[in-house]
């Protein structure tokens, strides 16, 4: 893992610990090991840094419906696409990336700074199941494609922050149902 790759994973631990405010370049170059001088060689300034978290984020939910595009099958394509976001929500490594996606994503400063990547994700995620719902018959893709995006957004924010055992595998195989 090269230098820039190592300063953004110090930046998901410590923003999604202390808080994107909170955290400092200098204790994410004590995490690391490097200098200010590198970090800021690599990005302009801590928002620019903040960016790149989000896409990395990004990249992950993008990642997660990969494999569903080259099914033709519009409801085994759909099941795929759940299972794949399932799946990626419940790996322990990506668990802190999500809280901290949550906790940027509403927080009033940090939201205005990642505005346009928000708006660019949901957008792929309710294209990519508004096509499948359209396929699938549904009459009004477009809303029910909303209506999903929404679902999945707060079933990850139960998961995410349940002080209690949550019946992930179970809520997923009834979402399953009711889309299929």
């Amino acid at each position: 893992m090269d230098k820039r790759d190592q300063i953004i994973d110090a930046a998901i631990g410590l923003f999604a610990e202390q808080g994107f405010d909170k955290t400092s370049i200098s204790a994410i170059c004590e995490k690391v090991g490097v200098s200010k001088g590198l970090v800021f060689h690599h990005f302009k300034n801590k928002d620019d840094l903040l960016r790149e978290v989000f896409i990395k984020i990004t990249d992950i939910v993008r990642n997660s419906g990969e494999r569903s595009p080259a099914i033709t099958d519009p409801k085994a394509r759909l099941v795929a696409y759940i299972e794949s976001i399932f799946t990626a929500m419940s790996v322990p490594d990506y668990k802190v990336l999500y809280q901290l996606n949550f906790n940027v994503m509403v927080q009033p400063a940090t939201r205005t700074l990642l505005l346009d990547l928000i708006e660019e994700r949901v957008l792929l995620m309710r294209q990519a199941t508004e096509e499948v719902f359209n396929y699938m018959g549904y009459k009004n893709s477009a809303i029910v494609s909303q209506m999903f995006v929404a679902e999945i957004d707060g079933i990850a924010l139960n998961y995410l922050f349940s002080v209690e055992e949550f019946p992930l595998d179970e809520i997923k195989t009834e979402f399953i149902k009711k889309y299929t």
